[in-house]
């Protein structure tokens, strides 16, 4: 039985840089039945030039965040902006994503998760599975969940991709009863 969390808030998929939007539209699809709630798709945007660094060959994903948190409408929006590049913060070689949960946004790569598929036959699904339990994990953020150390919870935070392909798409039950919002 799929669990449904009832939220009383909005996300705002944001498209930035060259994007499948056939791809996008997809996953905000799957999130507003994950979540139950609200979520719009924004035209697409570009990525900031200024958050590339070109010694890395990578975009700094705070500066992201940051550009997502001007595009939002209302305090209460959660926006999760999905980028094709690499992403890195200083103190790592590279990051799936990002989340500020002061200021209600994230960023999905789906770079490194379309990077290494292995020997998996359907590529298009495994992106998309790795991509819906980053985009939860990071919207999770968004609400108050911090990273768990149960590798099948979805708020267990990858070191590779075949952590995100061995955990799950449900938050466990200790995370479950840390966050106050879910209890409502």
């Amino acid at each position: 039985m799929e669990r449904r969390y009832p939220l009383r808030n909005k996300i705002v998929v944001v498209p930035l840089g060259e994007i499948d939007y056939v791809f996008i539209n997809r996953l905000a699809s799957q999130l507003v039945s994950y979540f139950n709630i609200g979520v719009d798709v924004l035209q697409g945007a570009k990525l900031p030039q200024e958050a590339y660094n070109e010694q890395r060959g990578q975009y700094y994903s705070t500066v992201i965040l940051n550009k997502l948190e001007i595009l939002k409408s209302s305090p209460e929006e959660k926006m999760l902006g999905v980028v094709d590049e690499d992403l890195y913060i200083p103190t790592q070689n590279f990051v799936f994503g990002e989340a500020d949960p002061v200021s209600k946004a994230a960023v999905i790569s789906l770079f490194r998760l379309k990077r290494e598929n292995y020997e998996m036959l359907d590529e298009e699904k495994v992106l998309f599975s790795r991509s819906f339990k980053e985009a939860i994990h990071l919207l999770g953020h968004l609400w108050g969940f911090a990273d768990c150390r149960n590798p099948k919870c979805v708020m267990y935070l990858p070191g590779d991709v075949s952590d995100v392909d061995r955990k799950g798409v449900r938050f466990c039950d200790n995370c479950l009863r840390k966050v106050e919002v879910w209890k409502r």
